[in-house]
């Protein structure tokens, strides 16, 4: 688990750094006539690349530690015969 999570931490942060700087002149520069539709959208997708690169850094992990702790049959309910 714990080496899966350390092959994966570089291409989320590397997608995620690179998408959040394509987006910063958008968000920073806001006030500039003609981005009014831009600016919002771009701190909303900024908001959500954030948002889903700590899900994938932290909780996933977590999730997985959690869950991989319970037996197969407690997780999976058998069907009615």
């Amino acid at each position: 688990m714990l080496r899966g999570a350390r092959e994966r931490l570089s291409p989320i942060l590397m997608t995620s750094v690179a998408a959040g700087r394509a987006r910063m002149p958008l968000v920073v520069g806001g006030d500039v006539p003609g981005h009014e539709i831009e600016h919002p959208m771009a701190v909303v997708i900024l908001g959500g690349l954030l948002t889903s690169t700590l899900l994938n850094l932290f909780v996933m992990p977590t999730l997985y530690l959690h869950l991989a702790r319970r037996p197969l049959s407690i997780r999976i309910p058998r069907r009615a015969q």
